[in-house]
């Protein structure tokens, strides 16, 4: 029976012990290197010669004390939903009329992800904005990982954390809100808004599940799309290809084996760090260098809530519990609520308008010409700038209807 006790909000501060930093700095200075292959490039991986001179930034020069404080400028929270710990940042604006806001992050991110679009989405004011488009942000981080990690039970896959996050909002008081997500945080923001149709009033992608092209397109199904569209396509289908050839062996792992991968990565801070950012290079709009897309300290400072928090394992379960969930390989289930997509063109697949409107009331698709996975971190002022026109046309929306 759920008890008064196990539904209170405790207030919660980042406070890492130096004795973790230092055994960090120790087991980065007895790194192992492993041999490389010359002139390889990242064709087999993350190259060595880029990984030596990232570890050593990260030993000599990355500052968590300051990444620390800066995260906790941000009001932080815990509490206990179906028996996992679910932290999370609510960041309230000075607009007593904001729009309640849950965005929630992917892997292998984290609520950094969201550094760069807190400030601009709570106080447009201060920002240069119109104060109508202001948000109340409530940042969790899904169970599992880092803060709200480990997760003691099997189970927690995309469809339960979002029932989490919807008895979250029910906890804050939040009757009517929006939500935002990408990679994972896009699957659990779909369903949010699949599911509790009453309540959010709007989806906000960055990435939108099960809208690729995953088979090869017939000539019949292309003669029935426009010249734009056909091109995209056949695109979308190359794409899906050179993912599963060349970029799939990571959620393959997780979704198999995630357990005997969580030793390496747990006892090693190199293995963590190399796991974390190959993916910030290929998913981004980078070239050789994650840093030509994100900022390197915010990158580490993600890389740290994970290693210090020995999540590795916690979080890519996430991936097995989807693969042996019973719904794995239906059909993916309509969802009524409004919902937008930013399309950014390195993100890791090509979605297709034409297969998401099957299943999601597209009223928003807007494509940009730069920019990758990590919106929030890559790409702030522009997924801003979406987030709030989709909203403001939402409200207009309401009010023209109840005008």
């Amino acid at each position: 029976m759920t008890t008064l006790a196990d539904e209170s909000i405790h207030p919660f501060r980042i406070d890492i012990h130096q004795n973790e930093l230092d055994d960090l700095h120790e087991r980065l200075d007895r790194t192992r290197w492993p041999d490389e292959l010359p002139g390889v490039g990242w064709a087999y991986g993350i190259p060595r010669d880029y990984l030596k001179e990232l570890v050593r930034y990260w030993r000599h020069e990355y500052d968590w004390r300051v990444a620390e404080a800066r995260l906790n400028q941000w009001p932080q929270f815990t509490t206990t939903i179906d028996g996992a710990n679910i932290h999370f940042a609510h960041i309230r604006s000075p607009e007593h009329d904001a729009t309640p806001l849950v965005m929630t992050h992917g892997w292998p991110g984290s609520i950094v992800e969201f550094t760069e679009v807190a400030g601009p989405l709570t106080d447009p004011r201060a920002h240069g904005g119109d104060p109508a488009d202001a948000f109340h942000l409530v940042l969790p981080s899904i169970p599992g990982f880092g803060l709200s990690g480990p997760t003691r039970e099997r189970g927690w896959e995309f469809k339960r954390v979002a029932a989490a996050f919807a008895e979250l909002m029910d906890r804050l008081g939040y009757e009517r809100y929006g939500v935002q997500g990408g990679d994972w945080g896009a699957a659990i923001s779909r369903e949010l808004g699949r599911t509790r149709p009453d309540r959010v009033i709007g989806v906000h992608l960055n990435l939108l599940p099960n809208s690729a092209a995953t088979q090869d397109p017939r000539a019949d199904d292309l003669d029935a799309l426009g010249p734009a569209e056909r091109k995209r396509t056949l695109a979308s289908w190359q794409r899906m290809q050179e993912w599963s050839r060349d970029r799939q062996g990571y959620a393959d792992i997780q979704s198999t084996r995630p357990q005997t991968l969580s030793y390496g990565l747990t006892d090693s801070p190199v293995g963590q760090l190399a796991w974390i950012a190959e993916k910030f290079m290929e998913w981004t709009d980078s070239h050789n260098r994650p840093e030509d897309a994100v900022d390197r300290d915010q990158m580490l400072t993600n890389v740290m809530l994970y290693w210090l928090t020995g999540t590795a394992g916690s979080s890519a379960r996430i991936y097995y519990e989807r693969a042996h969930a019973d719904y794995w390989g239906t059909p993916p289930e309509s969802s009524p609520t409004p919902t937008a997509l930013a399309d950014f063109p390195r993100d890791n697949f090509i979605p297709l308008r034409h297969i998401a409107e099957r299943t999601n009331n597209i009223v928003q698709w807007t494509q940009y010409d730069r920019g990758g996975h990590f919106a929030a971190m890559e790409q702030p002022d522009l997924l801003v700038g979406d987030v709030r026109t989709f909203f403001r046309n939402l409200r207009d929306r309401r009010r023209s209807h109840h005008g």
